[in-house]
């Protein structure tokens, strides 16, 4: 059930790889849309720009779990590369100890956060409701998340992108199917649909595990797996911190980001979240390469084989480049039968505004996406090396550049600040791109950590 990345053409390996991995992408992508289409549709506008507010505020945590769980599969695969069973089964172990841990940790942190944070962000009045209504159900169900993220990541560390994508559809329906009860027949509103993304994740969750445990013998653990070694906690910890931390920094970027865009009110909201979403979906396949080269880069660095790693980071930024100009033309030709699966009403101007918010926001993140798509492939490789300082540093950099350009609002208006994200990607990719190739031979000659 498990594949080696150290063997074989790596362009073959990284696409067989990376389209069951995409699917799943985009089914993960399709618990939050549905979320939004059905809101908006049966619950109108302002609960959509509520979900579109809630994103950021969700990204900073769950965005520290993905970051978090996703270190800690850098360096499954890394043993899985060199061949170390006992390494392996043990750092899985502690990855779920750690798990548990800190999934408690943020769940009371959070949700005593969200209506303050709400508040700080300046979430107009006719949403901070609903907004809170959805956000705080999202975060009682964080354990579901890390679960869900941790267990599939252990697969696709060792080479298996299939399995989570089998249970990640199966939940998907299940998501669409809760959504349309919970809101149209039990009038639970944008909570609803949270529990539905929630009790979704939970069962794919549930099914990875089971299924895992029958067909992965490597994983099949023994009692000295689970004893405590603080060795292993450190380097989990180690790998994992600055990936999770590097997510948040991006995160808080994005949410003084959205408190700059609340200003302009629900109905800019509604648009700017809409568009979002899209931009999100043409996202997912450079997003897929970046988690694939972590993981070809992890096995074979835990192998050795730096000539081959160098090699297929290479080749890895080509397919990126094809599946940037993808993404391109679908937003340039598409964009607005796309965001109106999102917007409703009967209000034409209303409507109008809302899409030219849309419009305006998607046809500017396409001249920068291309920096995105290289940001995905370089990061990832780095960390995929044991390298997350300079990842950390262009998480700083997102950062910096979002407050900024927030902090202008006032003067540069709604289109100004549709700039900011797409000058953070820049702002990131760069320093990675020279850090890689200045730096290559000697970050790849010495010892991760």
């Amino acid at each position: 059930m498990t594949r080696d990345l150290t063997q074989g053409s790596p362009v073959k390996l990284m696409l067989a790889f990376s389209v069951p991995l995409l699917i799943g992408n985009v089914f993960q992508q399709f618990y939050n849309m549905v979320d939004s289409i059905i809101v908006g549709q049966y619950l109108g506008m302002q609960a959509l720009a509520a979900v579109g507010i809630s994103g950021s505020i969700i990204f900073l945590i769950l965005g520290f779990c993905t970051g978090l769980t996703g270190g800690f599969s850098v360096v499954i695969a890394q043993r899985f590369g060199a061949g170390d069973e006992d390494e392996l089964r043990h750092s899985v172990a502690m990855s779920t100890v750690l798990c548990i841990l800190i999934s408690v940790v943020l769940t009371v942190i959070s949700v005593a956060a969200t209506w303050p944070l709400l508040e700080l962000m300046n979430t107009p009045e006719d949403t901070i409701q609903f907004t809170y209504d959805y956000v705080v159900v999202i975060f009682y169900g964080i354990s579901a998340s890390v679960f869900y993220n941790m267990i599939s990541g252990v697969l696709r560390a060792l080479g298996d992108s299939k399995t989570p994508l089998y249970f990640l559809i199966v939940a998907s329906v299940l998501n669409v199917v809760l959504d349309i009860v919970f809101i149209r027949y039990f009038y639970m509103g944008v909570a609803g649909a949270a529990w539905a993304t929630i009790i979704s994740q939970a069962v794919s969750g549930f099914l990875c595990l089971f299924y895992t445990a029958k067909k992965f013998p490597v994983l099949k653990f023994q009692r000295k797996d689970w004893k405590i070694r603080a060795s292993t906690c450190g380097l989990l910890m180690r790998i994992g911190s600055p990936m999770a931390f590097q997510f948040s920094i991006t995160a808080v970027g994005v949410i003084v980001l959205q408190g700059a865009i609340n200003r302009f009110g629900s109905v800019m909201v509604a648009g700017f979240s809409a568009a979002a979403k899209v931009e999100q979906l043409i996202e997912q396949p450079l997003a897929t390469m970046g988690v694939t080269i972590a993981t070809y880069a992890g096995q074979n660095y835990g192998a050795g084989k730096i000539d081959r790693l160098k090699e297929g980071v290479r080749k890895c930024v080509w397919l990126t480049l094809a599946a940037t100009a993808l993404g391109m033309l679908i937003a340039f030709f598409f964009w607005e039968p796309l965001v109106r699966l999102f917007i409703t009403g009967t209000d034409d101007q209303t409507i109008g505004i809302a899409l030219n918010a849309a419009q305006q926001y998607l046809y500017i993140v396409i001249i920068f996406l291309v920096f995105l798509g290289l940001l995905f492939v370089y990061r990832n490789a780095l960390q995929g090396v044991g390298r997350s300082f300079m990842p950390l540093m262009g998480g700083v950099a997102e950062l910096v550049i979002r407050v900024a350009v927030a902090l202008m609002a006032p003067l540069i208006g709604y289109a100004g600040v549709c700039f900011a994200t797409p000058i953070a990607w820049a702002a990131a990719a760069i320093p990675l791109i020279i850090t890689w190739f200045i730096y290559e031979k000697k970050i790849l000659l010495e010892p991760a950590g």
